[in-house]
Order: structure tokens, then sequence, then C-alpha cells
């Protein structure tokens, strides 16, 4: 690790002269280099990983203030009223003496701010994310925080007039909606993660647990198998659950970044196979109702991408971000938005996990919806968001719950999970309600003033793209670590693009260690290498048959691990994979394999990549 530490000071380094070349004023500062060099080496990595994001994150607040707050950048000496760490940058955004940021009036550097932030928040944000383990402290931590939100939720209680409310609301919003969804069209699938059974790939198909609650609404003969040309050695091998002996979902703490994991809830085999079934259905609805079309977003991030890179400019959207989002959401509430159609909100009660086991074994029960890890978490608390949102606004305009108000006031909100864009002068109001509601509202990442704003991954200041680039893996030391060398390449590249140009090359070279010349390539090439502005690619031969230039060298491809399956869970599988079932909203057929004929033999192990050399496309 201390050699690691002494690469990613070297990259910190040149990103840190690669910032202050792209400014026009001379900001360089050789103390600004020292203070990382001497903090690296007495606070180790935990200097770039935590400390330098949160002094971005203090950086942030006051570009909303619009001032710096004195008890902002601790652990950090002050020049003035501005930290002596990034002085030249900073010095140009706010006054020395004041603390409080220039207008566009009185700096001849306003039409260069973006630029600015852009360099701080990358010299500050490039490791955030770097995916390292937490210290035990912090991951203990982060599960105490899940726990104990769980049992301040068991203890929520809306007065019943907040509960008339949103009933009311959830009527108008979802009921026309709600009412095309039928159970006889759900398809179910496998989702591509984990399983609290550590069950994965093919043998996922070969069931030996299915929930006795799910026979309602998901009967087994017609959903675990696509036929019911079965005998009865098939069936007794399946053991049916009661619900007070169902597996319930397992916690496990994922990598974030090193200041707190992510905790996810991995579910069982049949209810992961029953939520995929309901997740098509009720996403394809949503994206295509009047009320919710290109408002309540699920695949396409870009409408709230675009909508934040235009509301740093106007400052007419705010965007809202909360915390701990989906293990917030109750689920008696949650399930008043489907009461419309009794049928599927008892469904997708049934395919709810209702307990949850803590990585040191303890069972707790779940009063939340569902937790991250569910695949109707994320659509779930979209609607949830989105319901509490349109009832705010009602609310303030003093407008009855009517389908024609809540089309009205609907117009100008954007949900995507967790982020919210919605008009600024609105945003008290609905950051009231979301709290009436039990969501926690992330007041560091909430922009409602200034010229800043986030969602969706784009970060954005005064109408120009201030996002950074994130170094996500550890630096690679042989070629077995092919993910990394490939993200280390993505990353050089993308870094090389936005002018990080001393930054590209260092990474570049640490790669060649291992892999030798890296060629030049066009953006779109399976080759590892480098991309060029000069539009130069290596070209080593002509390709007849498809026409275009190729090279020779390393190239990515997924491992595979042996997974047989035969009789009924292969034919399951694919009948699955050929047909899908038809329905009214439009569904495709579900991806066959990329494997072929091998489908049935054979699973790309996840996450998995091994380095062959062949040609490709420059």
């Amino acid at each position: 690790m201390k050699s690691n530490v002494s690469d990613y000071l070297e990259v910190v380094q040149c990103i840190y002269i690669d910032a202050c070349a792209k400014c026009s004023a001379d900001v360089s500062d050789l103390l600004d280099l020292r203070t990382i060099r001497s903090r690296v080496q007495t606070e180790g990595i935990s200097f770039l990983t935590i400390t330098l994001p949160n002094f971005c994150r203090d950086f942030e607040s006051s570009l909303k203030l619009g001032y710096i707050d004195p008890t902002y950048f601790q652990g950090f000496r002050k020049h003035g009223s501005i930290p002596a760490f990034l002085r030249g940058m900073i010095g140009l955004l706010f006054d020395r003496e004041t603390g409080r940021i220039y207008d566009d009036t009185n700096s001849q550097f306003a039409s260069e701010a973006p630029v600015i932030v852009e360099g701080v928040r990358q010299i500050c944000l490039t490791f955030k994310k770097l995916e390292l383990p937490c210290t035990p402290q912090r991951v203990n931590a982060t599960l105490a925080n899940f726990i104990a939100t769980e049992q301040a939720l068991q203890s929520f209680s809306a007065p019943p007039e907040d509960i008339a409310e949103f009933r009311d609301v959830s009527f108008v919003l979802w009921n026309r909606m709600l009412g095309r969804l039928r159970l006889d069209l759900l398809v179910p699938k496998h989702g591509p993660g984990a399983t609290a059974e550590r069950i994965s790939g093919n043998q996922k198909y070969a069931w030996r647990f299915w929930h006795e609650r799910l026979e309602p609404y998901f009967p087994f003969i017609h959903n675990a198998y696509v036929y019911s040309a079965m005998g009865e050695m098939d069936v007794e091998i399946v053991t049916f659950v009661k619900p007070e002996e169902e597996k319930p979902v397992r916690v496990t703490p994922v990598p974030k970044t090193l200041k707190a994991p992510r905790i996810i809830a991995i579910e069982p085999v049949c209810m992961q196979y029953a939520q995929q079934a309901v997740l098509r259905a009720l996403t394809s609805a949503i994206g295509t109702f009047e009320l919710t079309k290109r408002h309540v977003n699920f695949d396409d991030q870009s409408v709230n991408q675009r909508l934040a890179m235009s509301a740093s400019k106007t400052g007419r959207l705010a965007t809202i971000d909360l915390s701990d989002a989906s293990d917030r959401v109750p689920r008696d509430l949650a399930l008043e938005m489907f009461r419309s159609n009794p049928d599927f909100m008892d469904a997708i009660d049934a395919c709810r996990s209702s307990r949850a086991e803590m990585p040191d074994g303890t069972i707790v029960p779940l009063s939340k919806f569902a937790s991250m890890g569910s695949a109707l978490c994320f659509p779930v608390e979209s609607m949830y968001f989105y319901t509490i949102c349109v009832a705010a606004l009602l609310k303030k305009r003093n407008l009855p719950v009517t389908y024609a108000n809540c089309f009205k006031v609907s117009r100008r909100v954007f949900v995507y999970g967790d982020d919210i864009l919605c008009p600024t002068d609105d945003a008290d109001v609905i950051l009231e309600y979301l709290q009436k509601y039990n969501c926690k509202v992330n007041a560091t990442k909430t922009f409602l003033s200034g010229k800043f704003r986030e969602s969706c991954g784009v970060d954005a200041y005064d109408g120009k793209l201030v996002t950074p680039t994130y170094l996500r893996e550890t630096r690679p030391e042989n070629k077995r670590q092919a993910s990394k060398l490939v993200s280390w390449v993505a990353t050089a590249n993308l870094l090389y693009k936005r002018g990080y140009w001393h930054t590209a090359q260092l990474m570049y070279c640490k790669c060649e260690q291992i892999l030798g010349p890296l060629p030049y390539v066009s953006s779109t090439s399976a080759i590892l290498g480098r991309v060029s502005y000069l539009g130069y690619r290596t070209a080593e031969r002509w390709n007849y048959d498809t026409q275009t230039l190729e090279v020779r060298g390393w190239s990515a491809s997924p491992v595979y691990s042996s997974d047989h399956i035969e009789g009924y869970p292969a034919l399951q599988k694919s009948l699955l994979n050929l047909e899908g079932k038809p329905s009214e909203f439009g569904l495709a057929p579900l991806d066959a394999s990329p494997q072929g004929a091998l489908h049935l033999e054979q699973t790309a192990r996840h996450g998995a990549v091994v380095l062959k050399r062949r040609w490709s496309m420059a």
C-alpha cells in the first residue's frame, strides 16, 4: 500500500499542475504541492479519499451560500477569510478579506469561474470513490445507522390528515396507470445480481425454495417453470416456505467511499425473480403514462442532467438529494400508492421481504418498503418522492386534488430515484413535505441557490460542466489485474479529453509498464489504447471484410465458469430467452444469452475479465 500511496501522490500532483494550467491566471503555488505532499506522508491515503472530499464539500457549500462560513475548511489554515490551501484558485472566486463570492460585475475572472470550480473539484475529488475497504469502525458505524434508521421508521407514524392527503394524491396520480396492469401478463426473470442463498448463474433456474406468499400472484407451476408438464418428482424437490420461515434478505456492505460503505440487502432467489416481473411492467407503464412520462425516469438520466446544467445558469430549478433514501420509505405509505389496484398491490407486498439478516447474524424486522438491492426499491421510491412533490405543490397553490391539477403542478418536477429537480420557488415547501413523510434531505448535496447544481452524475456551474473524473480502481500491478488495467486506461482517456494531459500521460505510462506500448485508437475501439484529439490512430492492417483499419492489441474478454443445467430448468431458461410473454406494454422478449448454445453449460463471472491480444478496429 505504501508504494500505491506514492503513485497516488504522483497522480494528484499532476492533476494539480494540469488544473492550474487550464486557468488563464497564474494560480499555481508551490505551497499547495508541499501541503499535499506533507499531508499524504503523515495522513496516508485518507487525506486524498476523505479530507480533500470534505474540503470540496465546504467549497461547494460556499458556492451555494455566496460566502465562506468561518466554520468551513476545518483542518486547513486560513489566508484572510479563505483557506490558504488552493488560495490561488479560490481567491479568484471569493474575496480574501470578506470571504464573499465575487459577482459578475466585480470580478475580472467571472468568465473563467467554471474552469476554476472544475479545477478545485478535480483536485479534491479524484480519489473520493477509490474502491478500498473501509475500516471496521466505519463499517460498523454504517451498519449501526442502518439499524437505527429502521428502528426510527418502526416508530414513525404520520398524522391521519397527512395519510389522507397522501392517499388522495396517490389515487389521482396512479389510478389510471395502475388500471392497465394485469398480473397474468407479468413476465418473471432472474436478476443479474447476487442472492441471499449465494446461488448464481444458471443454478438460479434449479428451484429449491418457493415462498408460499407468492403463490396467489405468482403460481409456481406457471412462473417458476414455464409449462406445467412436470412430474410429481419435479415438484417434490421444491420446498414451499411458510412466511415465518422465509429466508431474510442478506445485508452486506459494499465499497462506496473510504468514508462509509454502501449497504445492500440481497434478496432470496424466488423474491428477486418475482420482483423482476413487477419491475418490467411497472417501469414500462410509468415511462409511457402522461402524468409521469419524462418526469419519473428509470433508464434515461439525460433529462435530469440537461435540466441541472440549465438550472446552474438560470437558477430556476433546485436540485434535491436525499440521504438513506430507500431506507426511509415506509411500507404502509408505499403500498397506499397501489391501493387502486388491490391485486397488484398485494402482489407487490407478496414479493417484498419482511426481515433482514445482518452480517453478525442478527435478524431485523423491516418496516421500510425495501432496501437497496430489491428490484422494486428504485421504482417505488421514485413514485413515493414524486407523489410527495405533487402533494406539496398542490398544497402551496391551494388547489383541489384533481387529475388536471396534478398534471399542471407536476410539469416542473423531475425524479430519478432520490435525485429530484423542482422549481426553486417551490423548493422550501417540497423540502418540508419530504421531511414530513420521513425523508431526510442531504443538505450538503441539495442546491437551491448559487450557480452550482448536481443531478444524476452531472455537476454544473453557471451552465458549464464541472463533473470530476474519478479514479475508482487502485493501481494495477500485473497483467492478471485486467479490470484495473481497463479502468486505468479508460480513466486516463477521460482525463486526456478534459485537458489533464500530464495526468493522463502518467497513467498511460503506469499501464504500459505492464502491457507494453499502447496504440492510438478511436474512442469506440475495443482495444485498450490512447485517444488523441489529433484523430491519429495506430493502424496495422486493412480488413477487407469489414472495410475498417485494424490494430492488434489488448482487449478485455469475459471469464466463464462451468454452470451446467438440464431438464426443466434448462427448458425454462431457453423458453424465456426465446420468447418472453407478449403484453400490452410492448415489452421486448428477454435477451438471449450471448454464449449461444453454451448458455446452458457456462455463465460469465460477474465483473471478471481477462486480457487477450487480438485484432480489432483501431
